[in-house]
């Protein structure tokens, strides 16, 4: 009898076991065959992949432009496609290398060792123009084609702005649940523009040379080799940026050249409150997520940077007399401890030579008079919430062109406000002060505009594959209150007093061909390297020129030594340019 129940129970598992193989079998080729496991796989797609060899002419997504128009990651290349089913056919070698200027000796042993189709661009030393691409196709030889394959450039430029792709099925079905026609395989944007204009930049169909081939790579229904086409005449899309290609790759080289290790620049146009050029460094590694960041958008200490809030407010608190001095050769704290050698500085040569007691005393004479006054500043100059560019756009009622720009901060404790070491720290762009490179780029553009705040835009159009337009972005102005036109022009003239006054630090300019106005900044990170030297972030911000102001510019070293800091040299040099650029135009 327990022999008999035994014999049952081991049947029951076996019918068990059996019953889950027979239905995964029916899930895997009857009920699920076109969406299989949460990834949504398509078996019988993937069946037929197995078969099929195939050269990707474009892959669907869309693409970004500069300003003008020009691509800044993507090209098409002119490439000679060879299919390997050549090794068993005869074809006229001499007439393609008559053409394309390799001898056919080496075009017969280049398919006689592959499984694989071959493709030859000028990456591979074989550079082909149109009119030789349209003589090879002329050629008519079944397995050769000419085309424009869709490649990254040698040298990308603008890595960080935009940003970076990867698959991700589960994201995928998370994203666009509706997209079942989207591959598991699909590429989606994981930072910059890639992430804010993803659903745009999806691909609708990809572009194909294709055959099926048997388990040994012979073809399986003779040597016609099919073209899969892209006929949609509106995707995939242009996303037509603010960017500047050549200025862009000026300000990477700039970067380059003085050896900022850790930074980035950030270069806006005044009028339009565009982005022309933004870098960030170390350059982006696709390998090393260390170096995905892009820095422009990322809260750092500003240090004396910050003195420019605490004089719109002294100014707007009528706390600016120009009769007044102001012992600078006091620490911040008020305290002689021969760090300092100034003497008696008024409010504006305070200002050029970056006096610390002259601001940590007017920030608590100022909190004396409204606790909240120096945050209240900082947003009317626009440094704590975001400042790029954000609205409704089609479905989304928020969209970010900059979906990786963070706010900055200015106090972590309120009760801070009553301590007066913190207060001081505090007026300097220490203690938990914070702000982004955009945003302080986005202040000096603000003053120059005489108090006019905006939102900062970096890109212009999303344009339909045929050119026609789909979207176009406005020029929106930053919500809440602004300084106002009296103290912008003041500002104005303090910043340019930071370059003309002959101890003012930003004196190096005074050579500059264009006149600029600006203000240094030198804060403590709180780090120290190898050799145990104490490590800042080294800024100069400002605008140029200086009467008719074109441009606002940031440059930032970020966790450097005063001594090796290429910040100011960067900056003169990216003036320097810019001059050159301009006379071009003009």
């Amino acid at each position: 009898m327990l022999q008999n129940k035994r014999f049952m129970f081991i049947g029951i598992v076996y019918l068990a076991v059996l019953s889950f193989i027979l239905y995964r079998l029916a899930d895997i080729q009857l009920i699920n065959t076109e969406s299989f496991s949460d990834k949504g796989i398509n078996l019988v797609q993937e069946s037929v992949n197995q078969r099929t060899q195939e050269v990707m002419i474009d892959d669907g997504r869309g693409r970004f432009v500069d300003r003008d128009g020009d691509s800044l990651q993507k090209q098409a290349e002119p490439s000679l496609v060879l299919f390997p089913f050549l090794k068993e056919t005869t074809w006229p070698s001499e007439d393609l290398s008559q053409i394309v200027g390799i001898p056919s000796n080496k075009l017969q042993e280049l398919v006689s060792d592959t499984k694989e189709p071959v493709v030859l661009s000028s990456k591979h030393g074989v550079s082909l123009t149109a009119s030789e691409l349209e003589k090879i196709n002329d050629l008519k030889i079944p397995g050769i084609f000419g085309i424009y394959q869709q490649t990254m450039l040698d040298e990308t430029i603008g890595d960080h702005i935009i940003g970076i792709i990867g698959e991700n099925a589960e994201a995928l079905r998370t994203k666009y649940p509706d997209r079942t026609d989207l591959s598991y395989k699909t590429k989606i944007g994981v930072t910059g523009l890639e992430k804010a204009f993803d659903e745009f930049l999806l691909p609708d169909a990809e572009t194909k040379l294709l055959y099926h081939v048997d388990g040994d790579g012979h073809p399986l229904f003779g040597i016609n080799v099919k073209y899969i086409a892209d006929s949609n005449p509106f995707y995939p899309v242009t996303v037509k940026t603010t960017i500047d290609k050549d200025i862009q790759a000026m300000a990477e080289e700039v970067l380059e050249q003085q050896k900022v290790e850790k930074g980035g620049v950030v270069l806006l146009d005044i009028e339009n409150n565009e982005v022309l050029a933004m870098a960030s460094k170390p350059t982006l590694n696709r390998s090393d997520s260390t170096t995905l960041t892009n820095h422009m958008l990322q809260p750092l200490f500003p240090g004396s940077i910050f003195k420019t809030v605490i004089s719109a407010a002294a100014i707007e608190y009528g706390l600016d007399d120009p009769t007044r001095q102001f012992n600078c050769s006091l620490n911040l704290h008020g305290e002689a401890d021969g760090g300092q050698d100034d003497g008696q500085l008024t409010f504006e040569r305070s200002f050029a030579k970056s006096c610390n007691y002259t601001f940590t005393t007017l920030a608590k004479e100022l909190i004396e008079k409204d606790k909240n006054v120096i945050e209240d500043t900082s947003n009317k100059l626009g440094l704590i919430d975001p400042v790029g560019w954000s609205g409704e756009v089609f479905h989304y009622e928020n969209f970010k062109q900059f979906p990786d720009e963070k706010s900055g901060n200015i106090w972590s404790d309120n009760k801070d406000k009553n301590v007066p070491r913190a207060v001081d720290q505090t007026a300097i762009g220490q203690k938990d002060v914070k702000i982004t490179p955009l945003s302080i780029a986005n202040m000096m553009a603000t003053i120059a505009r005489g108090g006019q705040k905006q939102q900062v835009k970096i890109v212009e159009n999303i344009l339909y594959k045929n050119g026609t337009n789909m979207y176009s972005f406005t020029s929106n102005s930053l919500e809440g209150e602004t300084i106002s036109p009296m103290t912008a022009s003041k500002l104005q003239k303090l910043l340019r007093l930071v370059v003309t006054d002959s101890e003012g630090t930003g004196r190096r300019f005074q050579s500059s061909p264009i006149e600029v106005s600006g203000k240094s900044g030198t804060a403590q990170t709180g780090k120290s390297n190898s050799n145990d030297q104490t490590l800042y972030n080294k800024w100069f911000a400002g605008y140029f020129p200086s009467e008719k102001p074109k441009y606002a510019l940031v440059v930032v070293e970020m966790d450097t030594t005063s001594a090796e800091a290429g910040t100011n040299a960067a900056f003169y040099d990216i003036v320097n340019e810019m001059s050159k650029i301009d006379e071009r135009k003009d």
